[in-house]
């Protein structure tokens, strides 16, 4: 009995020692069964976690989705102040500044290199721009026929000339033109020279100053010249001058004219002609007002761009004045005729 006393004392005393008492750094935990231990028994209200070390704990292995937070036992999750927590991380980059308003940014600089340098060489490339600049500003010589032409009317058969030579490169010329017309056995009606500069205002239109001289009819006039030629829109040649003779009168001219092209090679091309005197010229056959108007069209074959022939019919009315002075030379204001001629330059 009193050996059953001695190991009941001995008992009694190691679980009432403290428990920091005990050295578990001693102790092989790996070999320990915990699953037979009754934890349940385990008073953890008595012991300082303020004195644990947390860094070296692995919470990512933690599974909180199985925990029950409707259980006041885990309550303490619940609790956790997020507020306090740290959540900002720094990932290593910087964000992309976004500008207050849409097109702050500078426009870049235009390219300044050549996509053929890389091919054929910067230097190659090079002589061969000037090259081509140099062909832009060319200078040449000009001569041709607009109209040559036969025309087939009431009465004597008659002709029609006009042609142009001119002299220069893209923006200035130094232009000379010629017209006429009349019947076959006679002395022509009108033959007329034109000889002025031309200077290109922009890509469309050029501007016209020099001098004309009607050597028919007596008498003969000459006329300080001013006009401006061009493509307008819908690709209508025109072109528009106003004339004041060395006696006084002024009068204008106007034509349009507009290629129709059926085929590569045959084209329509209608025209209008329409002359103004502001005052009467009894002794040249001229009312004041609107003069005269022609109504033309023709269609030519172009065997070679530079070389067509062609046919078409004309409808020519002189009115007012004009129409007035032609009947006192027994002459018919109105005319209708049908042409045929070769259009050509070289």
């Amino acid at each position: 009995m009193r050996l059953i006393a001695t190991l009941a004392s001995a008992s009694l005393a190691a679980i009432a020692a403290p428990a920091t008492a005990q050295d578990h750094s001693t102790m092989d935990h790996g070999e320990m069964d915990h699953s037979q231990m009754d934890h349940g028994e385990m008073d953890h209200s008595t012991m300082d976690h303020g004195e644990m070390d947390h860094s070296t704990m692995d919470h990512g292995a933690l599974d909180l989705s199985a925990m029950d937070r409707t259980n006041p036992a885990d309550e303490t999750v619940e609790s956790v102040d997020h507020g306090a927590m740290d959540h900002s991380m720094h990932h290593g980059m910087e964000m992309p500044t976004v500008p207050d308003q849409p097109g702050d940014a500078p426009a870049p600089l235009p390219p300044t290199d050549h996509a053929a340098d890389a091919i054929f060489g910067a230097d190659v490339m090079a002589a061969s721009r000037d090259h081509l600049y140099s062909d832009m500003e060319f200078t040449r010589l000009f001569i041709g026929f607009d109209l040559l032409e036969y025309r087939v009317a009431d009465g004597p058969d008659g002709y029609v000339v006009e042609g142009s030579a001119w002299y220069g490169g893209d923006i200035d010329r130094a232009v000379l033109t010629w017209s006429g017309e009349g019947e076959f056995g006679e002395a022509p009606e009108t033959a007329e020279l034109q000889a002025y500069w031309r200077h290109a205002l922009n890509p469309w239109f050029n501007l016209q100053l020099g001098a004309r001289h009607d050597i028919r009819p007596d008498p003969e006039r000459t006329y300080a010249l001013i006009g401006i030629e061009g493509l307008a829109p819908y690709w209508i040649e025109a072109d528009a001058q106003a004339f004041v003779s060395d006696k006084g009168d002024v009068h204008l001219r106007g034509k349009a004219m507009h290629d129709m092209r059926i085929t590569q090679r045959l084209v329509f091309e209608p025209e209008v002609e329409v002359d103004v005197a502001l005052q009467d010229v009894p002794e040249l056959g001229i009312g004041a007002g609107l003069d005269s108007f022609e109504l033309s069209g023709r269609l030519r074959y172009e065997i070679e761009r530079n070389f067509a022939p062609y046919v078409g019919v004309s409808w020519e009315r002189k009115v007012g004045g004009s129409a007035d002075f032609a009947r006192e030379e027994g002459e018919n204001p109105s005319r209708v005729t049908l042409l045929a001629g070769l259009r050509f330059w070289f």
